[in-house]
C-alpha cells in the first residue's frame, strides 16, 4: 500500500540514516524523519513518497526516545549544519560508530570487520576553526548572514554557532555592524551584482590566532580600513584581515586573489608538538583537540621504527607527515594546492624537520613520478576528500607495494568502496577507528590500516 502526502501515520523510529534523520516504517514502507530519534514513537505527516520509501517530518512526538533531549539551537533542523542536537551525545556516537561498521559490511564486503569503539570529543561546542557565512538580504532587504538551509541556498540567520568559537561571533557583529552602517550592496546570487558575497574565518585553536576574510564581488570595499579597525579593537586574537576577489558566478567561496588588508596573510598553529603555518586556502583539520588524536592513531598504525620510507598524499599543510617525521627515516608529502605546498616546507624549516620532502601536483602523476624515480614507500598516508580515491590512485599506490597503508577518511561510504579495491589488489583491512571530527553534525572521520598480503587468500572475505 503507498502512502499518500500528508497522510498522517502513526510509527516507531528504528534506526538512524547517514544524514541523522529518524528511520521507521509505516504500511511496510521506510520512511525518513529528521529531527527523530531512534526510539521515538510519533504521528509523522507524509512530505514526499515513492515506491519503496518515502520523507516525512514530526507531528507529534506521542513517545520520546530515551536518548532524545531538547534541541540547544533556535536554527536546529533550519540550517544545514548540525544533525544531532535533539539526542545525547552518547547515543550519537552510537549512531556513528554503526555508520561506519555498516559501510564496512554492506559497501566493502568485510565479514566481521574489526571496528574499534568510537574517539569521541572532549567538548562538542565550539570547535570548529574555520567557517564561511555567506551574505545575503532577507525579503525585507535587510542584511542577514547565517547559513544555508540543508539542499539550498537559502540563508538562515544566525548571529552565534554553537560549533564556532567565541572570536568567530565577536568577527561576525562586528563585520555586519559595520556593513549596516556602509554603503556596500549584498550580493545576489540570481543577479551577480553587489559586493558582500561572504565572511570567511579561520583561527589556530593552539595559540588563538584569528583570521578574518571577507570575500567580495569585486577589489576592495569602501572603508575597509575602519571594517579592520573595529575587528582589531572587537575580536580576541586578530592576526589578520584579508580581501578575497571572487567575481565568478559560482558556488565556490573564495576566489584565487586574496589581498591582506591588516596584519598578516597566515597563521601559526601548534599542534602534537610542532608550528604550523597555515594559508588562508590550506587544507587543515577543523577540530584541533580531535585531529592531535587521530594523528596519534595514523601514528600508530604506521608502526614505524625511524627506517622507513612515509608517502603522505594528500598531505595539505603536511600536518600528518611531520607528526610523523621524528620517527621515520624520510617523509615525501603531496599535494595539488601550491599554497599548502609552499605552507608544508615553511612548517618543516619552522620545526627544523630535514627528512620531509614536499611535491605540488596530482596525487595520481606524483605517485607515478615516485614509481619512475624508483621510490617504493614503506607507508603510505592517504587523507582524500570527501569523494575518496579514484580507482587509478589506488592501483598506482596498490603498484608500489607498501607494507601498510594508513587511510584517513571524512566518509564512510567511499572509503569502504576503496577498501574492496585494496582488497582485490592484495591489502586486507585492519583494524578501524572511527574519530568523532565533527560532533553534533552527520559528518564522521574513520582511520584504518591496511596491510600487504603476498597470500591473496588470506584477505578473502
Amino acid at each position: 500500500m503507498l502512502l499518500k502526502k500528508n497522510e498522517i501515520v502513526e510509527m516507531k523510529i528504528t534506526g538512524m540514516t547517514a544524514e541523522g534523520s529518524g528511520v521507521g516504517r509505516a504500511e511496510g514502507i521506510a520512511v525518513f524523519v529528521p529531527g527523530a530519534a531512534a526510539g521515538d514513537r510519533l504521528r509523522v505527516r507524509i512530505l514526499k513518497t515513492a515506491k519503496t520509501y518515502a520523507f516525512g517530518k514530526i507531528e507529534e512526538i506521542l513517545e520520546p526516545s530515551s536518548e532524545r533531549i531538547p534541541p540547544d539551537c533556535p536554527s536546529f533542523l533550519q540550517c544545514g549544519g548540525c544533525a544531532f542536537r535533539h539526542i545525547t551525545y552518547a547515543e550519537e556516537l552510537r549512531a556513528k560508530e554503526s555508520r561506519v561498521r555498516d559501510a564496512m559490511e554492506r559497501i566493502g564486503g568485510l565479514q566481521n570487520p574489526d571496528i574499534q569503539p568510537i574517539v569521541g570529543a572532549e567538548y562538542t561546542d565550539g570547535y570548529r576553526n574555520k567557517a564561511q557565512i555567506p551574505i545575503g538580504q532577507d525579503k525585507q532587504g535587510n542584511l542577514i548572514a547565517g547559513f544555508y538551509a540543508n539542499h539550498s541556498h537559502r540563508i538562515v540567520g544566525c548571529d552565534c554557532c554553537a560549533l564556532q568559537p567565541k572570536p568567530f561571533g565577536q568577527a561576525l557583529d562586528a563585520f555586519l555592524e559595520w556593513a549596516r552602517q556602509s554603503e556596500e550592496s549584498v550580493y545576489d546570487e540570481t543577479t551577480h551584482h553587489g559586493k558582500l558575497r561572504h565572511l570567511y574565518l579561520r583561527m589556530a585553536q593552539g595559540t588563538g590566532e584569528v583570521m578574518v576574510c571577507i570575500v567580495v564581488n569585486g577589489n576592495g570595499l569602501k572603508g575597509e580600513d575602519s571594517l579592520a579597525e573595529l575587528l582589531r579593537q572587537r575580536v580576541d586574537g586578530l592576526k589578520s584581515v584579508l580581501i578575497n576577489n571572487n567575481r565568478e558566478d559560482t558556488n565556490v567561496v573564495l576566489g584565487r586573489r586574496f589581498r591582506t588588508v591588516w596584519g598578516q596573510d597566515f597563521l601559526t598553529d601548534e599542534m602534537c608538538g610542532l608550528r604550523f603555518r597555515i594559508s588562508p586556502i590550506s587544507f587543515y583539520q577543523v577540530n584541533h583537540a580531535q585531529a592531535e588524536r587521530l594523528y596519534a592513531l595514523a601514528g600508530e598504525y604506521a608502526g614505524l621504527t625511524g627506517k622507513e620510507t612515509v608517502l603522505d598524499l594528500y598531505c595539505g599543510t603536511g600536518t600528518i607527515g611531520l607528526s610523523m617525521a621524528s620517527r621515520a627515516g624520510r617523509v615525501i608529502g603531496v599535494e595539488s594546492v601550491e599554497q599548502a605546498v609552499a605552507n608544508a616546507r615553511e612548517n618543516a624549516q619552522l620545526n627544523g624537520i630535514e627528512n620531509a620532502e614536499f611535491l605540488c601536483g596530482d596525487a595520481v602523476e606524483a605517485a607515478q613520478l615516485l614509481v619512475q624515480r624508483g621510490e617504493r614507500p614503506d607507508v603510505v598516508v592517504l587523507d582524500p576528500p570527501r569523494k575518496g580515491c579514484s580507482p587509478e590512485l589506488v592501483r598506482t599506490v596498490a603498484d608500489m607495494t607498501p607494507s601498510r597503508i594508513v587511510y584517513v577518511s571524512c566518509d564512510p561510504a567511499t572509503l569502504a568502496r576503496d577498501l574492496k579495491l585494496f582488497h582485490e589488489l592484495g591489502y586486507a583491512a585492519g583494524p578501524a577507528t572511527p574519530v568523532d571530527m565533527f560532533p553534533r553534525t552527520k559528518h564522521v572521520e574513520a582511520i584504518i590500516l591496511m596491510t600487504y598480503c603476498v597470500d591473496k587468500t588470506k584477505n578473502e572475505g
